[in-house]
């Protein structure tokens, strides 16, 4: 059991605990403590209010002022159900009081050009990963408005394993592409499960990039996360069998052991994204 009053030991082990007698951390601790919600309340979310929190997503960065993301709010039930169908392993996708979908855009931008009669000199990675970035910047904005009001969310990126589905039943044009889905609604329990990191030692780095002692470092981290969220289920049990000491780095490890969206290249470059 995680214990609420100490989020930045149970986030990152007892070497971050000092933290929290430093500025800022009361009015960071929303932040700090927060967790992904896939449990819900069946009560609608306010339409306003679902406005209202992509306004204040959309206030996020982004790159040179391009603008190159869009939200799509699902309110139509049916759609709703086809999408979530299409990511039936997750069944609690299917229970979502709201469901919005973050896409890059990087469409306005070349009508930019038509429209300007400007030649368009970008065409190449930059101009897809851009976009993508921009969707993620607003999609963690999002986020945090929506649990600064009292809502749950959990980002979905499961909703790029049939990204050519999704496309078609958003109506989605050239050069525009889910990036992730987002579940949102009033959490069913008050207390969110605080997920543990990897130590800021090994993610937070001075001057250079260091991964001395980086072995050791996941060997800790597996055993502190395993004494507070120990997986219920050992994934790819048919292939890889069961381990006595199944922990984050032999998850993650049997996670990209399989294959995994490896059509969303072409489908991007269907969208008419040069990526070299």
């Amino acid at each position: 059991m995680t214990n609420p009053k100490s989020p930045l030991v149970d986030r990152y082990g007892q070497e971050a605990g000092h933290l929290q007698d430093g500025t800022g951390y009361s009015q960071l601790l929303p932040i700090l403590s927060r967790g992904s919600c896939r449990s819900f309340k069946t009560d609608e979310v306010d339409a306003n209010l679902v406005q209202l929190l992509c306004a204040a997503a959309l206030a996020s960065p982004t790159k040179s002022d391009l603008q190159q993301r869009d939200i799509i709010v699902i309110r139509n039930p049916g759609l709703k159900s086809e999408i979530a169908e299409l990511m039936s392993e997750q069944s609690w996708i299917a229970e979502i009081p709201c469901l919005l979908v973050f896409c890059g855009n990087n469409r306005r931008q070349r009508r930019l050009h038509q429209l300007r009669n400007r030649p368009f000199e970008n065409d190449h990675l930059d101009a897809f990963f851009n976009a993508a970035v921009d969707a993620g910047v607003a999609l963690s904005a999002f986020v945090l408005a929506a649990e600064a009001v009292g809502l749950g969310c959990c980002p979905i990126s499961a909703i790029r394993n049939d990204a050519d589905r999704v496309s078609d039943l958003l109506g989605l044009p050239q050069h525009v592409f889910p990036v992730a889905g987002l579940a949102l609604g009033y959490p069913a329990s008050n207390r969110p499960t605080v997920s543990p990191r990897l130590p800021l030692d090994v993610t937070v780095h001075t001057d250079r990039y260091n991964e001395d002692g980086i072995d050791d470092e996941i060997d800790r981290y597996d055993a502190r996360r395993n004494g507070l969220l120990p997986y219920k289920n050992q994934r790819g049990e048919n292939r890889f069998g069961t381990s006595d000491s199944y922990g984050w780095s032999e998850d993650k490890a049997r996670q990209y052991a399989q294959q995994e969206r490896q059509g969303f290249g072409t489908f991007i470059r269907d969208k008419g994204f040069d990526l070299s």
